[in-house]
């Protein structure tokens, strides 16, 4: 059985067995509260339903832990087995005891069918729940085996896996030290086979460099005479150029003091006339501007001095500045 199959039984049982626990009490109660009633004192009366309930209570005690323990696949030992006949032998002679006082037996066989009913449902339960017990512990043991298979045949695999991932890593390994190896000795017999051809390239090598220096050393010598008597030269050559800029420079600073000279000269000539009386013409009146200008005189000094108006003196002051300023531009 599977543990579908197994919960499925289990329902059944249960609620077979508690809607036949239950017709019994309600019918025993039925059958009883009557009975008690007459055989109660007067007064009493209202107490004849508590024997039977209590009597079924037991019943339902005694289904409920037998049920529990078969589950549980224990077992309550004596005592347990002593309350279950007890209580169904109580309640079987309740039931019959009114129609066997009244000697009719049809009744008292009518009356004793829910009573023997629930003690044989009570037995056949706990026996059923005890087989549903053991088939569900061999289910559990069958499974474990089971698992337990599964789990060593994957153990199995899983080593054989693993030694046959070791052995193919060792034949790797193996194979490549090998391999190593191989390569080892080739790169071996390849190191020495360049060592001797980087040695006699390395000769040629300092046989061409010595050559190539004995030659350089020899350019170099020639280069530094060459050198030597270039400087020589520009040497000679700076010295006769800076001669002739030195004489340069004292012929332009002679000339440019005999030419501050001789305008200073004119300059003091063309003011020596002192103040006019009319207008000079306009080219001498232009040379005594500029030299008033030179001089740093006034526009109205320059004007009595040229006979022309200030307006007009003050055109050509301003010409002479905005010639210097060009002038001043230019050089800078």
């Amino acid at each position: 059985m599977n543990a579908v199959q197994i919960r499925s039984a289990e329902r059944a049982l249960s609620v077979g067995t508690w809607l036949i626990v239950g017709g019994a009490m309600l019918f025993s109660i039925l059958t009883v509260t009557p009975l008690m009633e007459r055989h109660s004192p007067k007064g009493w009366e209202w107490t004849a339903p508590i024997l039977p309930l209590v009597v079924d209570a037991a019943v339902v005690i005694v289904v409920r832990l037998d049920a529990v323990l078969a589950g549980m696949g224990g077992h309550g030992g004596r005592w347990p087995i002593a309350l279950r006949w007890m209580t169904g032998a109580m309640t079987l002679a309740l039931n019959v005891a009114d129609s066997a006082l009244k000697k009719d037996v049809v009744g008292a066989a009518v009356h004793a069918v829910a009573p023997l009913l629930l003690i044989v449902t009570a037995e056949t339960g706990l026996a059923y729940r005890r087989a549903i017990t053991a088939a569900q512990s061999a289910r559990e043991a069958q499974l474990k085996v089971e698992r337990a298979e599964r789990e060593r045949a994957a153990t199995e695999r899983r080593e054989a896996q693993e030694r046959r991932v070791r052995e193919e890593r060792e034949h790797a390994a193996q194979l490549a030290r090998e391999q190593r190896e191989h390569e080892a000795l080739i790169a071996r017999e390849q190191t020495v086979r360049e060592e001797a051809v980087r040695r006699e390239e390395r000769e040629r090598t300092e046989a061409r460099e010595r050559a190539e220096r004995e030659a350089r050393e020899r350019r170099e010598q020639m280069r530094e005479q060459q050198q030597a008597e270039r400087e020589r030269l520009e040497r000679e050559a700076a010295q006769r150029r800076e001669r002739d800029r030195l004489e340069r420079e004292q012929e332009a600073r002679r000339q440019q003091q005999e030419r501050a000279e001789r305008e200073a000269r004119e300059r003091a000539a063309l003011l020596a006339a002192g103040p006019v009386n009319e207008k000079l013409p306009e080219d001498k009146a232009r040379l005594v501007v500029h030299a008033s200008f030179g001089e740093g005189l006034p526009v109205r000094a320059a004007a009595d001095l040229c006979g022309w108006s200030i307006g007009w003196v003050s055109a050509r002051y301003q010409e002479h500045r905005d010639g210097g300023l060009v002038l001043e531009g230019a050089s800078s």
